[in-house]
């Protein structure tokens, strides 16, 4: 995803533009951290405790140029009226966020408002056109009936979540003023490895297979997760 999400930014803005990025539900830092490597000046936004510490002790650790680009806050998606003025960001991020939450829309609006105009959206979304391949593919036959017809699902956690619907996100998108440019697929064929599963001394393969099942139909469509790109008019 880190890939795409690259492709995305390289498309839209000149190469060594320092961008204002806003991470919602940024987690351990992971992709926050990366693009404030990469030059940009990122606000971390998240609301759980452990993964803010975690965030912290991660960038703790990096030289003062990045530690100084780098803002995290405690917070949701739901709090960016609160935190941020319109227009405040040229890349808002907000991935494995929307199946915690239940009314997803005003979330969405509210991550368009921030944008500036021309900015992109990242979301990465569980994609609820594909729910049933997880268990098909290791012959649950009944949970893979019982997917069919829902957006509610379990999570590796034990956590019942839901997931969303390409078409009607990218219906909500639109609504918004931030339309679909373009979207992926992400774990096209991995995504019944085990969470701990060792990873493979030959990477790219691996990478380079995904990367291209991502953007290519129909495997993208089946992808259990869904990387979707709005541009905010």
């Amino acid at each position: 995803m880190a890939r795409q999400l690259d492709e995305q930014i390289a498309g839209r803005y000149p190469v060594g533009q320092r961008l204002r990025v806003l991470d919602v539900g940024m987690g351990q830092g992971t992709q926050a951290l990366r693009l404030a490597r990469l030059g940009h000046q990122v606000t971390g936004l998240e609301q759980d405790a452990t993964m803010i510490a975690a965030a912290r002790e991660a960038l703790s650790g990096e030289p003062e140029g990045i530690r100084e680009r780098m803002r995290i806050m405690e917070g949701d998606g739901r709090d960016t009226g609160v935190h941020f003025l319109p227009g405040s960001f040229d890349v808002v991020l907000c991935h494995g966020v929307l199946m915690y939450v239940q009314e997803p829309d005003p979330v969405l609006a509210g991550l368009a408002r921030v944008l500036a105009p021309g900015g992109l959206l990242s979301l990465l979304v569980r994609n609820a056109d594909a729910l049933a391949m997880r268990p098909g593919l290791a012959a649950d036959w009944a949970g893979a009936l019982g997917a069919f017809d829902t957006t509610a699902y379990r999570n590796r956690l034990g956590l019942d979540v839901r997931a969303d619907r390409r078409e009607t996100l990218t219906a909500t998108l639109a609504g918004i003023g931030a339309p679909l440019h373009t979207w992926y697929g992400v774990r096209v064929f991995t995504d019944t490895a085990m969470d701990r599963a060792e990873v493979p001394e030959d990477l790219e393969p691996l990478l380079a297979a995904e990367e291209r099942a991502g953007r290519t139909d129909p495997y993208r469509s089946v992808a259990a997760l869904l990387h979707l790109c709005g541009v905010r008019g």
